[in-house]
Order: C-alpha cells, then sequence, then structure tokens
C-alpha cells in the first residue's frame, strides 16, 4: 500500500512539474489529444483549411468554429508527435523508434532535406555524436521554393547548399517548451541569428517560419519541421526600406518624419510597408498637408508599426494589435491572405529583419491623429457633413484651427428640421462647432464650450452619459489632427429663457406660478442655478376649487413643502437617466423623486411625464399632470389630507394627527449683496471724469484712515460726491457739489492714507418744494441725519467747526446758482433703493 500511494503521488508531481514547464504549443497538442479520445491512444485532431495543405492543432475557438482565417477546416486524425501505427490496432500505439538527426528527417517526411545533406556532405554531422536542434524544411516546402531560387542554390556547389542547410541548425537540444517568444538562437553557420517567435495560440515561427511538426526526438538531438525554406534575415527594416525600391516613398516619409532610427533600433516590430503605388492613391492635397507637418507624418507612420513581430502563419482569425500611434488595427487573414481591418491588402508577407518583420501592403493606413476632423465624421453623420457644407460652415473648419464638432447621427435630421429655412438651420448647426479643441476625457459637469455662433453650452456628466445642453453622446468619440469628433444623438438647442420665462410663455402653469408667488418662492425660477423641475400644468389642479386653492395657499410651509418636492438640484435630462433602474433624485425639499428612464420615456413616481428636456438658462423642465407628494411623509391635518387626495390618485396618503410641516429656510433663493472694494496705497489718486462731475481730493499728514462714500443723484448731468475722511489726529468733511459749469475745489496734504470706498447709486436727487435742486437738504440727507454725529474730531473742535462752516458756505453757494441746476417737477423724487452694508471686511 505504502509502495502504490508513493507511486502515485511520484506521478502526480512530475505531472504538475511537467504542466508547469509545458508551452503554448504543448497545451493545444493537448487538447487535440482530448479531442482525439475516441479515435484511439495517441491520436491528435488536427484541423487543415479546405483547398489548402496547411493543417493546425487548432484553438477552441477555430475548433467551434469550424474554420481557419474564414475558411472552412475539415477534421483529420494523425498520430501524435512522436507516435506511429501498428496494423491491427488503434489508434498509434507504437512509440516512434530513436535514430540519429539524419534518419530521423526520413521519419517525420523531410526526405528531400535528407537528400540535400548527403548531397551536402551534411550527413556525416547529422549522424554523429553531438546535441542538435534542426529546423527541417518539409517537402512541401521546397517543392514551393521558387525554381529559380532552389536551381541557383544547388548550381553553387556544396558549399552553398551545405551552408543553407546549417543555417537551420542550432548546436544544442532545444524542444517547444525550450523556444520562447522573442528569443534569439545562434546557428552553426556563423552563428548567424535564428529568430524564435511563439504564440499564445500554439504556433511557433523561426523567422516566421511554422513549425507544423515538433520534438521528435533523436540520440544526438531533436528535429522541428517547418513549413518554409528560411534565409537569412536583413539588417533592419529601415535596410530594407532603403534598398527596395518599391519602397522609396516610404523612405521619404522615414526620412521627412526623422523616424529612421527608430526603424533601425534593436527591438521587435511588425510594420506594414504601403508601396509607392499606395501612396500615389492618395489625393495630392492630403499627401502635400501630411508632408508639411511632422508631426502628423510620425503618427502615420507609427501607425503602420506594431510593436511585436506578427507573422503570418500565426494569424489564424482576426485579432486587435495596438500601434506605437496608440490606436488599434485588427489583423485577420481570409483564406491564404492577410487582411488589415478587414481589408485584403497584403502583397508580399515574411520579410525578415534582426528587428521586425514587414508585409508588403497596397493602401496607406490613415489614423485619425493624420486626418482632419471634418474627414472623421463617417456615413452615420453624413447628413451633418453635408449640410455644414452646403451653408458654408466648412469655410471656418480650416487645418490651422482647433476646435471640435459635436455631429449629431442621422436620425436627429427629421422632416421638420430639413424644411426649415437654411438661415435658423445655421444658427442651429453654428452650435454644434465648439471654438477650442475639447477631448472626451477633458469634459467635466459644468464646464461651458463657446460655439462658432457664440453660445456658451452646458456640460453635464452622468453615471452612464455625456450630455452636452439636451443631447447625450454616443459611443464613437475620434480624435484627428487639428480637433475632436463626437457623435451625438439629437441637435443641440441651447436655451434661451429662464425657467420662469419658459413657464409663463407657455401659458399652461398659471396655477403652479401662482402658488410659487404665494410661497415667496418665484425667484427660484428666475435666477441663476442648475435645476431640474417637475413642473405640474393647469390641469392637474381641475379637481380643486377656489376654496382649496385659497386653503392650500394659506399655509405657507405645507404649500412649500409640496413645491420644493418638485425641485431638484442639478440637471438632469432623460439621456442623463440611468435606463432601467430608479434613479433617486433629492429634492430641496429634502425626500427624493423616484425617476424611471425606459425606451425614451419618463416615470417619476409612477407618474407619466408626457413632455421633458425643455432646457431653461437656469435648469430643465418636465412637465408633469399630477402634483407630486413624499409617500414616506405623513399629513397631519384633515383638510390637506382630502385636499391632496384630490391632487394625487397615484400614492397611498397616511395621516398622522397633529404632524405638522418644518419650516424650509430659504437659504436657496439667492440675494443681491452690495460688494464693499478697499483700497490701500502711498496716496489717493484721482482720475478724471467726465465734464459734468468736479472730484475734490484732500490728503492730510499723518497716517490717516480714510472713508469715501459717494452717492450719486440725478439723472445725466448732476453728479453729487460725498466724500467723509476721518484720521487719528484730524478728521476733514468734504462735500463736493456739481450743478453745471465747471467748477473744483482740491486740497492736497501729503499722508499715507488707507482708503475705504463705498458707492451708492439712486435713480434722482431731492428738490425743494418749489421744484429748486435743495443741495444743503440733500448734502444732509447723504451724510445722515445727524451731521455733528457723522463727523468726529478727535481733540480738535476748532478744526471742526471751521470746517462745518466752509462746507456751509460752499453748499449756499452752489444754490444761489439756480441757472445751473437741473430743475425737476414737484413729486419726482423717487425712493431710494436701500444699500445693504455687509459688516464684514469686504476683499
Amino acid at each position: 500500500m505504502i509502495l502504490l500511494f508513493t507511486a502515485t503521488f511520484t506521478i502526480l508531481v512530475l505531472s504538475s512539474l511537467d504542466q508547469v514547464e509545458s508551452s503554448a504549443y504543448d497545451k493545444i497538442v493537448t487538447h487535440s489529444r482530448i479531442r482525439a479520445k475516441n479515435e484511439g491512444p495517441n491520436v491528435c485532431a488536427l484541423q487543415q483549411v479546405m483547398g489548402t495543405k496547411k493543417k493546425y492543432f487548432s484553438t477552441c475557438s477555430n475548433w467551434y468554429k469550424k474554420s481557419i482565417c474564414g475558411k472552412n477546416a475539415v477534421v483529420l486524425y494523425e498520430c501524435c508527435p512522436g507516435y506511429m501505427k501498428l496494423d491491427g490496432h488503434r489508434g498509434c500505439p507504437a512509440v516512434a523508434p530513436i535514430d540519429t538527426v539524419y534518419d530521423t528527417l526520413d521519419l517525420v517526411h523531410a526526405k528531400i532535406t535528407q537528400q540535400y545533406s548527403d548531397l551536402s556532405k551534411l550527413r556525416e554531422e547529422l549522424s554523429g555524436a553531438g546535441s542538435y536542434t534542426m529546423f527541417a524544411p518539409s517537402d512541401d516546402a521546397w517543392e514551393e521554393l521558387d525554381p529559380e531560387s532552389k536551381a541557383h542554390l544547388v548550381s553553387r556547389g556544396n558549399t552553398a547548399l551545405y551552408n543553407d542547410l546549417i543555417y537551420h541548425i542550432v548546436n544544442k537540444r532545444l524542444l517547444t517548451k525550450d523556444l520562447k517568444n522573442d528569443m534569439t538562437l545562434n546557428s552553426i553557420h556563423d552563428n548567424h541569428d535564428l529568430y524564435i517567435n511563439h504564440y499564445s495560440n500554439g504556433v511557433v515561427t523561426v523567422n516566421c517560419a511554422r513549425i507544423i511538426h515538433a520534438n521528435q526526438v533523436a540520440t544526438n538531438g531533436v528535429v522541428h519541421v517547418i513549413d518554409r525554406v528560411i534565409s537569412f534575415v536583413h539588417p533592419t527594416i529601415m535596410d530594407v526600406i532603403q534598398t527596395n525600391g518599391d519602397l522609396a516613398t516610404l523612405k521619404t516619409v522615414a526620412l521627412t518624419a526623422g523616424l529612421q532610427g527608430l526603424l533601425r533600433e534593436s527591438r521587435h516590430y511588425t510594420l506594414f510597408a504601403p508601396t509607392n503605388e499606395a501612396f500615389k492613391n492618395l489625393d495630392r492635397d492630403v499627401l502635400d498637408r501630411l508632408m508639411r507637418d511632422t508631426t502628423v507624418l510620425q503618427a502615420l507612420l507609427k501607425y503602420h508599426l506594431l510593436n511585436s513581430v506578427q507573422c503570418s502563419e500565426a494569424i489564424m482569425a482576426g485579432s486587435v494589435y495596438g500601434t506605437l500611434e496608440g490606436s488599434n488595427i485588427e489583423i485577420g487573414c481570409d483564406g491564404e491572405s492577410l487582411t488589415v481591418n478587414g481589408i485584403k491588402m497584403v502583397l508580399k508577407k515574411d520579410i525578415f529583419t534582426r528587428n521586425g518583420v514587414i508585409h508588403l501592403i497596397d493602401q496607406v493606413l490613415m489614423p485619425d491623429s493624420a486626418m482632419q476632423v471634418t474627414e472623421l465624421i463617417g456615413k452615420s453623420q453624413n447628413i451633418f457633413r453635408d449640410m455644414v457644407s452646403q451653408l458654408g460652415l466648412s469655410a471656418a473648419m480650416q487645418s490651422e484651427t482647433e476646435y471640435t464638432i459635436l455631429a449629431p447621427l442621422n436620425g436627429a435630421f427629421s422632416a421638420e428640421v430639413m424644411s426649415m429655412d437654411e438661415r435658423l438651420l445655421k444658427i442651429i448647426l453654428e452650435n454644434h462647432i465648439v471654438k477650442l479643441r475639447v477631448s472626451l476625457s477633458d469634459l467635466y459637469n459644468g464646464q461651458q464650450l463657446e460655439t462658432l455662433g457664440g453660445k456658451l453650452l452646458r456640460v453635464f456628466i452622468y453615471r452612464t452619459a455625456v450630455c452636452i445642453e439636451n443631447a447625450c453622446m454616443v459611443r464613437g468619440s475620434r480624435e484627428g489632427s487639428n480637433g475632436i469628433l463626437h457623435l451625438m444623438r439629437s441637435l443641440i438647442q441651447p436655451p434661451e429663457t429662464t425657467i420662469y420665462e419658459q413657464l409663463l410663455k407657455d401659458g399652461h402653469f398659471k396655477i403652479f406660478l401662482s402658488l410659487m408667488e404665494s410661497a415667496g418662492l418665484t425667484d427660484l425660477l428666475k435666477q441663476e442655478g442648475l435645476y431640474t423641475l417637475f413642473a405640474p400644468i393647469d390641469a392637474a389642479f381641475e379637481t380643486l376649487t377656489e376654496k382649496d386653492i385659497a386653503l392650500l395657499k394659506s399655509d405657507i410651509n405645507t404649500l412649500r413643502t409640496i413645491l420644493l418636492y418638485h425641485f431638484s438640484n442639478g440637471v438632469f435630462i432623460n439621456g442623463g437617466l440611468e435606463g432601467g433602474v430608479t434613479n433617486l433624485l433629492k429634492t430641496i425639499q429634502g425626500n427624493s423623486l423616484q425617476v424611471l428612464s425606459v425606451n425614451n420615456s419618463i416615470h417619476v413616481n409612477l407618474v407619466e411625464v408626457p413632455d421633458f428636456d425643455l432646457m431653461a438658462s437656469n435648469g430643465v423642465v418636465h412637465v408633469v399632470k399630477t402634483i407630486l407628494y413624499p409617500q414616506d411623509m405623513p399629513v397631519g391635518r384633515e383638510d390637506i389630507l382630502v385636499l391632496l387626495k384630490k391632487l394625487n390618485r397615484y400614492i397611498q396618503l397616511k395621516f398622522v394627527s397633529g404632524y405638522t410641516y418644518h419650516e424650509i429656510p430659504l437659504t436657496f433663493i439667492k440675494r443681491t449683496i452690495t460688494t464693499h472694494v478697499i483700497e490701500k496705497g502711498p496716496e489717493v489718486k484721482v482720475e478724471t471724469g467726465e465734464s459734468s462731475i468736479t472730484k475734490v481730493t484732500r490728503k492730510i499728514k499723518g497716517d490717516l484712515s480714510v472713508i469715501k462714500d459717494r452717492k450719486v443723484v440725478g439723472r445725466d448731468r448732476s453728479v453729487t460726491k460725498v466724500r467723509k475722511v476721518v484720521g487719528r489726529d484730524a478728521s476733514v468733511t468734504k462735500v463736493t457739489r456739481v450743478i453745471g459749469g465747471d467748477q473744483s475745489i482740491t486740497e492736497v496734504a501729503e499722508g499715507k492714507p488707507s482708503i475705504t470706498k463705498i458707492t451708492r447709486f439712486t435713480e434722482t436727487h431731492s428738490s425743494s418744494s418749489d421744484g429748486e435742486l435743495d443741495t444743503e437738504g440733500e448734502a444732509k440727507r447723504l451724510m445722515g441725519p445727524d451731521f455733528s454725529k457723522i463727523v468726529t474730531l478727535k481733540g480738535s473742535p476748532d478744526l471742526h467747526e471751521s470746517e462745518s462752516e466752509r462746507i456751509t458756505r460752499i453748499i449756499k453757494k452752489g444754490r444761489s446758482k439756480k441757472h445751473a441746476a437741473k430743475r425737476q417737477p414737484q413729486g419726482s423724487r423717487q425712493r431710494v433703493r436701500p444699500v445693504r452694508h455687509d459688516s464684514r471686511p469686504s476683499q
């Protein structure tokens, strides 16, 4: 029992170690064994592409699709590598005999290689002592070699053939598990390099020749059969470009772009090289534009480069690869041909170099980064492209200018839109072109984008959507050389009015607006901000009597609670709501609205929203036909309960006797605040104003604090300015009155005052009972009810008295000049708007 346990444990350990060391090729062969388990022992299932001799140990994807490179594949059952059939037995029960490398060539159907080994005197080495790995071309590989090359190789004598064969041999024993991706091996021919690539789909290549039968162990090494005769590699990709006449234009592009050094680097690249004919197929204007811009030219060339070696034999299905430019391309196959982005374009495959492989193509691959934004507009937006061209907007989008296009899909252009006046349509489309380059990652919530039409578009960021005004983006944004293209689901409609103006103009929200006014909330509809309003139309109140409405208005807390439950901070449009799930929107009242968006319709608290996404400059309006009320909030009065049941029949209201609504602070209503400007400097500076204004400046020695209080009275010509100067050791009150003519009083004294300036504006000035300008009364009114209390003079009463007398004389003198005063009819005095003074220091 102990012996049995030990043997079992040993087998498990060895099995796990084998799995750790196994390669992608070995795993694919193991899967092939499993697929053929019903055929007998050691049988592998392969797929052969119909119409060709190509056979593969297939991946699961190709196996279940029953195709390789888009072509039907038939299933073959063959002995797995290293095993043989026995007559009269199922499967492949026999192990292939182990012999020298030379004799093993016959066993693996590489007889031509064996013959050439005899001819070139290589047999002695392949039969002698040593440890070799030979990548032996199959018989089909020799047959597929073009006759001229084959004849040239054989006719040159034994030495040339010998050198060619030993280039296929490495002086060490290497199984497939030892052949790593991007490995470089030294052949026994002057240590010339062999380049190994081991792909995840199980394909192993040597200089892009695929191993089709691997791991045939010999007494002095191992034999891997490959599908072509390999030749010495070129130095670098750039060397091929410089010496291949078909790539002369590509050479110019590489040199102009300054990428010749990159193409000589010791890396592992794949280059899809456009031929001269491919560049000729480009528009001349496009090619000239590309050649003028080095950055764009570099992007163009890097878009043809992959940062890995992709041999044609490793491509069994379409796969996406990243380019050096940063974008992705899809490399696939169609039978024997390679495809790029789904198009057959490869003329010649697998030109191998020390730093990668080259495939010649007959088209130039054009990345977005090398194209102008207008060139990025696709078929799904071609109506927008045609309209932009037709209306003359293309001229504004030159290659030297950076901008962003918000291109609506074709479905946005309804028959109604297309029948619009061209002038109006041009204005609409101008607002789909933004004056700067804005990528998707640059956008943020609340951002404003200026359009070609001069409008500012607001950006709204949601969990699953990015929207601009009422229109949301769809997948497919692209970045060109001079800007960005974003695809929009609908036409953008910049708002023109506030929520209040919109509801007032509509005419179906009279009762709602009346209730808002009674609740003192009308300013919420007018003020700046971003709000979402579910606005009930007048029909929502049709079950109420005038007495009911009066009852509703009589309790302001109840009214505000109900109305503010219809408001949410932020703009939530239909396209920004996550579809199929309940979106919770917290209201200004405090409870949440439950909003559901399904199939381009909205329901809020189970109530249908018949009209939505009515954009306003301070938010968005969704129309409802029912008053909304929080389902989890009780009602404390029976009369209010009866009223609410008339308004909303969709919820079960709860009655809790004595429950009262909390007062909601109106902190969200924005008030106008007077700004106090504080200026500090070494001196008081007076700037020259209009001719009808005289300014008086007084500078006093010492460290002073100067307060200037300006009140402007009158309409156009007459301006009164009052300045109060308060210092530590001196106090001066100065009143300047300008009544026509040119009067100027200026007193200057040295010092370094600190100035606080307060400016007030009123619409008219005071007048006396006879219509004469009451300058003395106006001055006193401006200065305050008690002149002596405003101006204080610490320790200098004499100066106070003298200054007061002087100012009084000035006022009387101005009063006597009636011809300079502007008369007004009696009773024209208007109420002066009060100015709030913030007690806090202003900045």
